[in-house]
């Protein structure tokens, strides 16, 4: 039989659960949304940095594929359910959608910004995953986490910051 410290304790790790699966699920919407946006960014990118910027948005949608299906099957195998409509995914993402008719400038501070949050929000999922003793999605988030913090310092970078 169980006692109430330990049932304490099994309350606690399925709230951490399921607030990992949330954050999680708001990395999954994020992702969808932020591939949309590189998709209208590579499309309608126009004047003097056309060629860089064109290639450079399909390396990150490209990118923002492969990062939602890795969180996506990561949830999956933690117990979760990653959100997979797009009314869903705008629900839960922070990230908003292209406007139409930004500057290449504009679309690449758009981007920074979108890059900055997103490092952010993966510093929370990776100290949920670091309670729950959950090294697997710790060491994912991480990696991301890396990678998109490099994306937002290029992109400065391009901008001359």
């Amino acid at each position: 039989m169980k006692t109430a410290h330990e049932n304490t304790n099994v309350n606690a790790n399925t709230d951490t659960a399921a607030e990992l699966h949330r954050a999680l699920n708001k990395q999954v919407a994020d992702w969808s949304v932020l591939y949309t946006k590189l998709h209208n960014y590579h499309w309608y990118v126009k004047g003097s940095h056309f060629f860089t910027l064109h290639v450079k948005f399909e390396e990150l949608y490209n990118a923002a594929a492969e990062r939602l299906d890795e969180v996506a099957e990561r949830l999956l195998t933690i117990g979760g359910a990653p959100a997979a409509t797009l009314r869903e995914h705008l629900e839960l993402t922070r990230v908003s959608e292209a406007a139409g008719g930004e500057t290449a400038e504009q679309m690449v501070d758009a981007l920074i910004r979108d890059f900055r949050a997103e490092a952010a929000e993966l510093e929370h999922a990776i100290e949920i995953a670091g309670a729950l003793g959950d090294k697997a999605t710790e060491d994912l988030l991480i990696g991301l986490q890396s990678a998109v913090e490099k994306d937002a310092w290029m992109l400065e970078a391009y901008l001359g910051r």
